[in-house]
């Protein structure tokens, strides 16, 4: 698949960044003409992402997150990176209504909600490292009059 445009982002790990992550990511994503439904499905995806490198990651250390995008001819592809804790047991991070902080009433659905709204989701992590979530949304109304300049 042909890369037609990609950005990199990098900022601090605060609650505050999280909605201006998930506009980033929104405004890259848009051109290639998402339909509202799928660009609330970035942005959901992405606010769970960064929310988790936030507070599982870093646990109320600062640190850095990272963000890549690459447009495609048919679909969006989003990385987001953290250097913090990192996960030790993925396939249990993945069980729905898991939390590995339940002192701070958290729903556990993180990764549930981003594999519902994006085509795929690919995690790596390892303990000490942090913690790299690949996700992948596929634009099936693309066409022609997309704004992605043609190569």
């Amino acid at each position: 698949m042909t890369v037609k445009n990609e950005m990199k982002v990098e900022f601090l790990s605060k609650s505050s960044n999280e909605s201006f992550a998930r506009v980033v990511v929104a405004a890259f994503a848009s051109q290639l003409d998402p339909t509202i439904e799928e660009l609330t499905d970035i942005k959901t995806a992405v606010s769970e992402a960064v929310t988790n490198a936030i507070i599982h990651g870093y646990n109320s250390d600062l640190g850095y997150i990272n963000i890549r995008c690459k447009l495609m001819d048919t679909c969006v592809e989003i990385i987001i990176e953290d250097e913090g804790e990192g996960i030790e047991d993925i396939e249990l991070a993945r069980q729905p209504l898991y939390t590995s902080q339940p002192e701070m009433e958290r729903s556990g659905m993180g990764f549930t909600v981003m594999e519902t709204f994006m085509d795929r989701v690919e995690i790596e992590s390892e303990k000490g490292r942090g913690t790299r979530v690949k996700m992948i949304k596929v634009i099936p109304g693309v066409h022609k009059s997309s704004k992605i300049v043609k190569d």
